[in-house]
């Protein structure tokens, strides 16, 4: 969570390049100005080079650290960042000159926070702070981060609507009027390291404003991070409706980006935004609020793989800020890093729909192992419905042809499979399979074919993937049925023709593409439940609080949440039968102390070209336990991340492709 701080290792001496073959900027400065020289130290963009370099600058140049830069290198120009001014040249070398004041950037808070964040997930710093870069470029004057942590100043500049300029801006704004919020939030503003549980169906906009009226009495800045675009200018626009001065920060690239940039670091009040947003220029950073820290959203899935919470979590801790992270289910390591507060009970339970479970081994099916009558029935009525199949391909799930229960492990609970599968067919078949080990997929343990429930050796082959079912299902309910997955990203009519639909049968993308629905079936939620991932129980939970906060949006009177399984009992339905997401937190905690899993241990998953190389060169002393290779992946398991960061960061990365995940979601 960003505790952990690296061990520096001692950087080599900054290179200084040559001007004799580039011409200079300003031709005959030189000769003109023959006052001492003036040097700074330039990060270079360039990919797989973090080593910086002295150049010159006219004097007089209006120059600060963070400012972004044209320089020559090597026979080329190209962009970088100053991290340090004021350097003494070395008389002895013929430094060359800077092409191009380019534009403000990151200041030197963000430099360092770039640093850590290299070291904690093996990248280079330049990756970060193209992330904290405007997209644009910003040429006017910003205020400096304040030497001391949420100084107060006048630099918290006032806006009118989110996202214009004005040339009226009041230095001193005044907060608009309180709102009456939960005691559980007022307990949570009281604390500097918090992780607030609310109910799906809560909204968390009361609390948003709670915590950016806290930021406007200091003279400081709020930040506000969101899973999605459409959710930070949703929110954006209910703030600058508020009185708040807004900044926006939606992933926009564009001049219009730009400006928003510019507001947040000339002191805009209140920042909202997406996962890179953590990155933003905030001079006056002295609250940050999380909303829904679990979501998978937060974590960058291109190397380097940093994660959103983290990096917000440790810029809080250096600047002093209190953080809370926000979640109707959280995270293991939200959990294990902050003090938890809840809502009470009465208001928890209105804010979850109560799921309904429909037991699949009963065998009350409808038209198929997918169709159970209560889910037909739901189908038919005049709701609007989401069903969630999550799975495109042909997917394999063992059941006892005795009892219909799924073949799990007995060490993890995962489902299994076997060693030497047979070929996927394209629907149910209830047709005896010859089996005689089952594999886990999640924890390795190999086992007899032999049905855990009964004792059983028969099994049958589950298999049916969205297409499968959405033609069955329009069969059932003589209805056309809406189909739409992550493939259908792109296709913007087919999205709208399968949204007009009154059911959409869909992936799990479904629950993120729609913004409210009357009733949402998960029609087989074994396949996530007992996935073979160490996150499978989490990443269940979070798709059951998902589907509840669009229910408790659609506000239909009947209104629910259909659950079909084979696993009943399972700890996550459990506790959403409860509407008690912290009753699954015991098992699932326990399961994760057993196995050494995050995050009570730090991993990570190394692959690619250059993989075997780079872990031939990992140090095997160092207390640092490397698995595989399990299909062209090795996996280091440390106590900590300070021991594993330090390993990876010492090896010597060979060239060729090479990927290093930290802290996988889905491993």
């Amino acid at each position: 969570m960003g505790t952990h701080h690296p061990r520096w290792r001692s950087q080599e001496r900054p290179r200084s390049l040559s001007s004799s073959s580039i011409p200079e900027l300003n031709e005959g400065w030189a000769s003109a100005h023959p006052s001492p020289r003036q040097a700074i130290r330039v990060l270079p963009d360039i990919k797989a080079l973090d080593r910086e370099f002295d150049y010159l600058v006219a004097p007089g140049t209006d120059i600060s650290v963070g400012d972004m830069v044209r320089v020559p290198f090597k026979g080329r120009i190209v962009a970088g960042w100053v991290t340090e001014v004021g350097v003494e040249p070395d008389e002895s070398l013929d430094l060359k000159t800077i092409k191009k004041l380019s534009g403000r950037g990151p200041d030197s808070e963000l430099l360092e926070l770039a640093r850590w964040a290299a070291w904690r997930w093996v990248g280079h710093r330049a990756h970060f702070l193209r992330t904290a870069s405007p997209p644009a470029m910003v040429t006017g004057p910003l205020p400096a981060t304040p030497s001391t942590p949420s100084a107060s100043s006048s630099s918290a500049l006032p806006m009118g609507e989110a996202g214009s300029v004005g040339s009226d801006m009041n230095p001193s704004p005044q907060p608009p009027a309180a709102i009456r919020v939960p005691d559980a939030v007022e307990e949570a503003l009281s604390l500097t390291k918090c992780v607030l549980r609310l109910g799906p169906g809560t909204d968390r906009t009361p609390l948003a404003m709670a915590v950016a009226r806290k930021a406007v009495e200091q003279n400081a800045q709020a930040l506000v991070l969101c899973p999605s675009a459409g959710e930070s200018r949703a929110l954006g626009a209910r703030l600058s409706q508020a009185g708040f001065q807004v900044a926006v920060l939606a992933d926009d690239r564009s001049s219009a980006g730009a400006r928003q940039w510019e507001l947040a670091a000339k002191g805009a009040s209140v920042v909202v935004g997406t996962r890179s947003a953590a990155w933003a220029r905030l001079p006056e950073l002295a609250e940050i609020l999380i909303l829904d820290e679990h979501d998978e959203a937060y974590k960058q899935e291109q190397t380097p793989c940093w994660h959103a919470r983290d990096v917000a979590i440790e810029r809080a801790r250096r600047v002093g800020a209190s953080c809370i992270a926000v979640s109707p289910c959280p995270s293991l390591e939200a959990l294990e890093w902050g003090e938890l507060v809840t809502e009470d009970r009465l208001s928890e339970r209105r804010s979850w729909r109560v799921a309904e479970i429909v037991d699949q081994r009963q065998g009350d099916v409808a038209g198929g192992a997918l169709f159970s009558s209560r889910m037909v029935q739901l189908a038919r009525s005049d709701q609007r419905v989401l069903c969630i199949l999550n799975r495109k391909g042909r997917v394999r799930v063992l059941a006892c042809r005795g009892c219909n229960a799924l073949a799990r492990c007995e060490s993890c609970d995962g489902v299994v499979g076997t060693l030497d599968a047979p070929p996927n067919v394209g629907e149910q078949t209830d047709q005896p399979l010859d089996v005689a080990v089952f594999a886990c997929r999640r924890c390795g343990t190999n086992r007899p074919a032999i049905c855990l429930e009964c004792g059983g050796t028969g099994f049958k082959n589950l298999v049916l993937g969205v297409g499968k079912a959405r033609e069955e299902l329009e069969v059932l309910i003589r209805e056309r049925v809406g189909e739409l997955t992550a493939n259908d990203s792109g296709a913007a009519r087919t999205q709208e023709d399968a949204l007009r639909c009154r059911v959409v049968i869909g992936t799990v993308a479904l629950l993120h593409r729609v913004t409210k629905a009357d009733s949402v079936v998960f029609m087989d939620m074994d396949q996530e439940l007992l996935a073979p991932r160490f996150r499978a129980s989490e990443q269940a939970m979070a798709m059951l609080a998902q589907a509840c906060r669009l229910v408790a949006r659609g506000g239909h009177e009947q209104g629910r949440v259909l659950v079909q399984t084979r696993s009943p009992d399972h700890p996550v339905l459990l506790a959403a039968a409860a509407c008690d997401p912290g009753r699954m937190i015991e098992p699932e905690s326990s399961l994760r102390k057993t196995l050494r899993l995050a995050p009570y241990a730090a991993l990570a998953l190394i692959s690619g070209e250059a993989a075997p190389l780079y872990v031939e060169a990992l140090d095997r002393d160092r207390g640092v336990k490397i698995q595989g290779p399990v299909d062209g992946q090795w996996r280091a398991v440390a106590d900590n991340h300070q021991e594993l960061c330090d390993l990876l960061a010492d090896a010597q990365r060979p060239p060729g492709r090479l990927r290093v995940e930290i802290d996988p979601l889905r491993m």
